[in-house]
């Protein structure tokens, strides 16, 4: 059937190309799955660092589960649940489900702040819980502003199926990309001429893709900026538990306990997927102080529950306070570890990344490695990084960044072996650049890491900056930017 006749027969939303999946942050994941790296069986092939999966776990959980069958319906030691919990259906979800992440939570924040089991309404993972939240907030048109860089799939989250649109407000190096309010009353006032209702401010803390959190003052400031306004402050900390030594993780949840402020505001979007490691269990959560945005959210995750068995199976690991300390200690300790091993790794040929202590990646700096700093010499070395050097990593285009240069890099879905891989990839790439011997599909690195290169002569199997889709996550937004 035409591509006209679909069109005409089905939504808007089947049709359009809102999910953004026709972008770099995407396209690099087409490379891997069509040449993916294996240590002995393809070797050369590309090797996937565009996915922020934490893998540096598993034993515990498994060990966990080994020694906990009971846990489990579909074991001879848990069977006896099976039929209690299979026929649970209640959108509420399993009173010990709700006080076990509720304990967690509480637990990842150092105990310093406590959590309402009431308060905590289920979605299908971290991408359901936003656009759940984005539901109850917002209607079509109305805009919510996002500090960028920020992650490509914001958009699809919280835009494709509600209709709502993202601001980008933009930060850049000189001050370590962080967010000030001063770049976001810019924004929201350049918005206000503009007649775009401005319905909230979404921020990621830790950040994806810097890697970064947020400071105590920043944060204080960001509370102030919305209560004047009277918009929504949505905290998105789905890697609140990935953070190693210092500066430590303050959560929103902290912030407002020692200043006043309008907590009808306030709302948290929190996941298992990236402190457990478990995304395929897709257990997201909206934590609202809104009793009426509770009460809305609870109605609307009907349509992304998480099932009954995830969370008998959660209830009872999550309650393990033993386990859960131990899981937590040994988990930062290992992705500080694997931080150390690939950030210094890349020194070994000057390439330098941000500062961070969080996340399950790097921001990767090669801006030296552009002859121009565009967008464009961004993506052609990006090209070079994928066909050549066979690693997918993510440029900083794909995540609304306002230097071009900038790549995120992904350590902690693979095992030691494979990071020594890539990190041989990259420090033979940078040092055959130096000696200009590097030529990449007659285009030849000069200058002392200095790329060379014809923005018209690339492989056109990805997509051009041209060809981009005016809703992709790399695009521009249709509204204003704002400068910070």
């Amino acid at each position: 059937m035409g591509l006209s006749k679909n069109h005409q027969l089905l939504s808007k939303i089947a049709t359009n190309d809102r999910h953004g999946e026709n972008s770099p942050y995407f396209d690099g994941w087409k490379a891997y799955d069509q040449n993916p790296y294996h240590p002995s069986k393809n070797r050369d092939g590309v090797i996937q660092m565009g996915l922020a999966e934490n893998q540096l776990c598993f034993d515990l959980i498994e060990e966990w589960i080994r020694k906990n069958p009971k846990a489990s319906i579909c074991t001879a030691e848990g069977v006896n649940e099976f039929k209690n919990i299979a026929n649970f259906q209640d959108y509420h979800g399993l009173p010990e489900f709700r006080q076990a992440v509720a304990n967690f939570m509480g637990r990842v924040r150092g105990n310093r702040v406590r959590f309402d089991p009431d308060r905590i309404v289920m979605g299908g993972g971290a991408t359901g819980a936003n656009e759940l939240i984005t539901f109850c907030l917002a209607d079509p048109g109305d805009v919510f502003l996002v500090p960028s860089p920020y992650y490509p799939a914001f958009f699809r989250d919280i835009g494709w199926r509600t209709g709502v649109q993202i601001l980008p407000v933009d930060c850049d190096s000189s001050n370590g990309f962080v967010i000030t309010k001063a770049a976001l009353e810019a924004a929201y006032e350049k918005a206000q001429e503009d007649n775009i209702k401005i319905k909230g401010l979404l921020i990621a803390n830790p950040s994806n893709p810097l890697g970064t959190v947020l400071d105590t003052e920043t944060m204080r400031s960001l509370v102030s900026f919305v209560n004047e306004k009277n918009i929504h402050l949505v905290s998105d900390e789905i890697y609140s538990a990935t953070v190693s030594g210092s500066p430590t993780f303050t959560s929103i949840s902290e912030i407002i306990e020692g200043m006043e402020c309008n907590r009808d505001l306030i709302h948290i979007v929190y996941s298992l997927s990236k402190d457990m490691g478990l995304p395929g269990f897709r257990v997201g959560i909206v934590y609202s102080y809104n009793d009426a945005v509770v009460s809305c959210a609870r109605k609307m995750s009907s349509f992304g529950l998480v099932s009954s068995q995830t969370q008998h199976l959660l209830a009872s690991m999550l309650s393990d306070e033993e386990f859960v300390g131990k899981f937590l200690s040994e988990s930062s300790k290992r992705l500080a570890k694997r931080r150390s091993m690939f950030t210094e790794g890349l020194e070994e040929v000057e390439i330098s990344c941000l500062k961070s202590n969080a996340g399950l990646f790097v921001w990767m700096d090669l801006r030296r490695l552009l002859e121009k700093q565009t967008f464009e010499d961004e993506l052609v070395l990006w090209r070079v990084i994928i066909n050549q050097v066979k690693l997918n990593v993510s440029p900083g285009s794909s995540f609304n960044c306002s230097e071009p240069g900038w790549f995120r890099v992904c350590f902690a879905n693979m095992d030691d072996d494979t990071v020594e891989v890539a990190l041989e990839r990259i420090r033979t790439f940078v040092r055959q650049a130096k000696k200009g011997k590097a030529q990449v599909k007659n285009k030849r690195l000069q200058n002392n890491l200095k790329l060379s290169f014809s923005s018209r002569r690339y492989d056109e199997s990805v997509m051009s900056p041209h060809m981009m889709s005016p809703h992709s996550p790399i695009s521009l937004s249709p509204l204003v930017r704002a400068k910070n």
